[in-house]
């Protein structure tokens, strides 16, 4: 399973990316414009609220989880979430998770 994480964390770190760099590419660094994209038509904006939501539960329940485990670096997926968004956070904590069950067993 660590491979598997390991593997969605490096896709859902460049799918993202090549619509992020398609859009900078074309507009510059125009941080106003970006975020007015989020939110350009109904189902931009449904994702957009749908992905926000849920990195924010998720980000809730791996604190404490990590707090549970003992999980040292949890913090990691504060910049994985800010910088790439879930797509790369979920699998990077889910991975860093499975190196603790390895590391028990």
């Amino acid at each position: 399973m660590r491979m598997f994480y390991g593997g969605a964390a490096v896709i859902g770190t460049a799918v993202p990316w090549l619509f992020f760099g398609s859009f900078f590419a074309a507009n510059g660094l125009d941080i106003p414009a970006f975020l007015a994209g989020l939110v350009a038509n109904g189902a931009a904006g449904g994702f957009s609220a749908d992905v926000l939501l849920s990195i924010c539960v998720f980000w809730v329940w791996s604190w404490r989880d990590a707090k549970e485990l003992g999980l040292n670096r949890w913090w990691l997926v504060l910049p994985a979430g800010f910088t790439v968004g879930l797509s790369l956070a979920l699998p990077l904590y889910l991975w860093m998770r499975e190196g603790l069950r390895k590391q028990a067993v």
